[in-house]
């Protein structure tokens, strides 16, 4: 009953009297077998499904399949779909062969991997960056959780960390779980010169010590333009706030060739604006490497050798870059996977190097996406977050799609009895509650055709 209570919402211009039998047809001539989705929602004990993480969402849609035996065209992980390259790959059985799994890595990392992050900074970032500042952790989401657990000890009277969503639903699990506060606001109507307020409303209280965001943006694929990240980095150094900028999607804005080491276009960074930052550069997107868990935190020079005497509280030094490596990192896990290291290592080196075009690879993701977007728009889906200041955004890794009638829960729900899943906008901060998050990188070409018509199916039944 309430399944069908939640649909006849949707329906609530259609007289009773027709809306039952409608809702009846559409809920039972669905792609997918109508009483095992009901039933495997009802046996995951999950309360809202629109509410749940990625990983129950995914658990859910894997239970669904194995019962059913029909394939979803699955969008709701944030997981590369390509091949990683062998240079990595080949780098890592060689490292391990010559026993680095015997030996506990240096916290700091490998010389080689301190060398290529830094020459990679300055290749496709234009930054200077000391070898020194350069340092692995096991992922960005262990980088992000390390630099939130040492940014809130370093001002007394700063404890909150300034979320600017929408973005990855688990930095704001990171600081529940850290017992840290944090505020954060939907960036979607604050665009251009309205950020500069938005941002001033909070740094001008005091307590804010680091602001966090992601460019290109997760789950949005919004992109802050250079007069955006000028206003940010502005306001850094007016108020001596941190700004840690998540570059998991790195080059990724296919709307500029950012490919090519040491030749303008550079990717666009807050750091061409402030030394107040920590960049996250991951190796999970870019390089096709998740699954090893390894990727650079990059301090500025000068916050990396900044004496914060409050830091005194909880560690033996105060100077900061010692704090977040012998403090913060050594607590958390030791290091970062020796192998892993010389495998990341060896793929900035080529990329560094221009023997290997990284970019070039990651952009079946745009051509996916364009093509993905325009079979959600041409069944009466409109895209959600659409533009940077005025300029369409890029097509990529992700977008984000909603159906008039639905809130974003709902539509997830409802898509589910027809082979589609993806995660709700609610979950990711975001104040746009009618839409979804699609990712592109796991649906294959060869879907497209069963996509388009679910899609077709679904805005037959609910148009």
């Amino acid at each position: 009953m309430k399944r069908l209570h939640n649909s006849q919402k949707i329906f609530n211009f259609v007289p009773t009297i027709f809306a039952l039998p409608f809702l009846h047809l559409i809920m039972k001539d669905t792609p997918i077998d109508y009483k095992i989705v009901n039933k495997q929602i009802r046996e995951s004990n999950i309360k809202n499904v629109g509410k749940a993480s990625i990983r129950e969402v995914k658990r859910l849609i894997n239970n669904i399949e194995k019962e059913t035996g029909d394939q979803f065209v699955r969008m709701e992980m944030g997981v590369p779909g390509l091949v990683p390259p062998e240079i990595g790959i080949n780098a890592e059985i060689e490292a391990l062969k010559s026993g680095v799994a015997a030996i506990y890595p240096d916290i700091e990392g490998i010389p080689q991997l301190k060398k290529e992050a830094a020459r990679f900074v300055k290749l496709f970032l234009d930054i200077d960056v000391d070898e020194a500042c350069c340092v692995p952790t096991v992922g960005s989401m262990q980088g992000g959780f390390a630099a939130f657990l040492t940014l809130s000890r370093i001002n007394n009277d700063r404890d909150t960390t300034l979320l600017i969503d929408p973005g990855f639903p688990v930095h704001h699990q990171q600081h529940i779980v850290l017992g840290q506060k944090f505020e954060s606001f939907d960036v979607y109507d604050f665009r251009g010169d309205k950020l500069k307020d938005k941002l001033e409303s909070y740094f001008s209280k005091g307590n804010i010590h680091s602001v966090l965001y992601s460019n290109p943006n997760n789950p949005s694929w919004i992109c802050f333009t250079d007069h955006e990240l000028k206003i940010i980095g502005d306001l850094a150094n007016k108020y001596n706030v941190v700004i840690l900028e998540d570059l998991a999607y790195f080059g990724m804005d296919f709307r500029k060739d950012y490919s090519q080491p040491g030749i303008p276009p550079f990717q666009p960074t807050v750091a061409k604006y402030t030394e107040n930052y920590i960049l996250m550069i991951s190796s999970s997107k870019a390089f096709s490497y998740a699954g090893q868990r390894v990727s650079c935190m990059v301090i500025s020079n000068k916050i990396f050798n900044s004496r914060m005497p409050d830091l005194l509280r909880f560690y033996t030094t105060d100077l900061f870059g010692r704090a977040m490596i012998y403090g913060t990192i050594y607590a958390l896990s030791a290091g970062t996977s020796h192998s892993a290291q010389y495998g990341l290592a060896a793929m900035l080196k080529a990329v560094n190097d221009g023997t290997y075009n990284f970019v070039e690879v990651v952009r079946e993701y745009g051509e996916k996406a364009k093509i993905m977007k325009k079979l959600f728009t041409d069944n009466g889906f409109h895209i959600v977050y659409d533009q940077d200041e005025g300029v369409p955004i890029a097509d990529g890794f992700y977008f984000t799609f909603a159906y008039p009638g639905f809130t974003g829960e709902q539509l997830l729900e409802e898509l589910l009895y027809y082979g589609i899943s993806a995660i709700a906008l609610s979950i990711t901060g975001s104040q746009r509650l009618e839409g979804i998050r699609a990712c592109v990188s796991l649906v294959r070409r060869d879907q497209f055709p069963a996509l388009e018509y679910r899609l077709k199916k679904f805005h037959e039944q609910h148009q």
